[in-house]
Parts: C-alpha cells; structure tokens; sequence
C-alpha cells in the first residue's frame, strides 16, 4: 500500500531551528543600542520573508538578511566590525555538527528494506553538507534537494523515484511544507511537530483522512503498519 517513505530532515532527523534561534539572540544583542529584542527579531523576520524570493531557504540567505536588517536598523551606520561579527556567525551555524533527533536511528532501523528518501529544501550545499555528517545517508535511495516543497516538486521528484503519489507517505516538522502538497497530491501527510518549527512553516491542519500525527519519529513505523493494515 505504501511504496516510499519521505522523511524531512531538519528539524525531523536532526535540529535546526535550534541554531538558528541561538544566533538571533546574539544578533539582538549586537544591536541592542538600535532597538529592543523582539523588535529586532520580528524585523528580521519579516526581511527574511521578503528575500525568501531571493536567496531561497538556508543560513547564507539568513546572513544576508541579517545584515540587511543591520543596515536598516542603524540607518547605514553599523561599523564593518559588526558585520564582520555576523557573518562570523553564520559561518559558526555552517560548521555546526549534526545532532541527530532522540528515536531517529531507532525508527530508520524499524524501517530499513523499505524505499526511504529523503526529502528536504534550502541551499543545496549545505543541506549536502548535513547529510553527510548525519551518517544516514545510506539509509536512503535517493535524497531530493528542493528549492521549495511545492506539490509540483514533489510530483517531480516522485516521478524521477518511480513512485505514485498515492502510494508515498511524507513525514515532517513542517504542515506547510511536508504534509500538505503531499495529501494534495493524493499520498500520506505524517506530521511530528518540533517545539522550535519556524514560523513560516506553520499551517492549519486540514480535516483530511490521510493526515495522521505523531509525538515523536519513533512511532512512525507502527503507524506504517497500521496503515497498510488498513487499522
């Protein structure tokens, strides 16, 4: 009933967001003197929305925001030292090991034999990078660097595994990017939410009888059982 597994990986097989939120605290506190906290974190924010067009997902397009808001935040005047400051951190965010996510191994383990890929978005050379130093990368046939998960894309890239839409299940972080163009799609949208899910990726749930929600990864090969038990 279900040929392939998709599984996200930030913030699903290992953190992210985590680094990232440590990184605007340090960020806010650089422009402390121009703004409170939250008011500098909702302006890089909302920068970060804008060039998403741009500069698409990962920590180089989240650098650059950041000095753009830098910029606008002192009106021109922030020191090149500073800059400097913050493009140092995202160069710390860039050589951050991989922590993988607690059930992580255990789950992969449950499911090995069976078709799993691994399907994520942002910066092709990182998201390169965090694959190899994950050591799961053996774990999957095939892994899928997309630009941004659209149903289109992951129609694609199903396409290209061989895979009918309506027998893959994706399971992710993210309802808006990992769950709901799949159900569109016609397959199974397994949502396991992250306590530090980045805001753009929230989404309302939909009423939807292939969308199921786990507590955790390691229940997600139970949940593959039941479902091709018809339970």
């Amino acid at each position: 009933m279900i040929d392939a597994i998709g599984l996200d990986a930030d913030d699903t097989l290992w953190e992210n967001e985590t680094f990232f939120r440590v990184t605007e605290a340090e960020f806010a506190s650089l422009l402390a003197d121009h703004g409170e906290a939250e008011a500098i974190a909702a302006r890089l924010f909302d920068i970060e929305r804008a060039n998403l067009a741009r500069y698409g997902y990962g920590i180089k397009g989240f650098m650059l925001s950041m000095v753009q808001t830098a910029i606008e935040l002192t009106d021109g005047a922030i020191d090149g030292r500073t800059i400097g400051r913050i493009l140092e951190l995202g160069q710390e965010m860039l050589a951050h090991p991989v922590d993988l996510l607690p059930g992580v191994e255990e789950a992969l383990d449950a499911l090995a034999g069976r078709q799993l890929i691994l399907v994520t978005k942002g910066d092709l050379m990182d998201q390169e990078r965090k694959v190899a130093a994950s050591g799961l990368a053996e774990r999957f046939s095939a892994v899928e660097i997309l630009a941004e998960k659209t149903p289109e894309a992951y129609a694609r890239a199903l396409l290209g595994q061989g895979v009918a839409p309506e027998r893959f299940l994706m399971a992710g972080n993210s309802m808006r990017s990992d769950v709901i163009p799949v159900l569109d799609l016609g397959g199974w949208g397994v949502f396991i939410p992250h306590d530090l899910t980045w805001a753009l990726e929230h989404a309302e749930a939909p009423d939807h009888p292939r969308l199921h929600q786990l507590t955790g990864i390691a229940q997600l090969p139970d949940l593959v059982a039941r479902i091709e038990a018809g339970a």
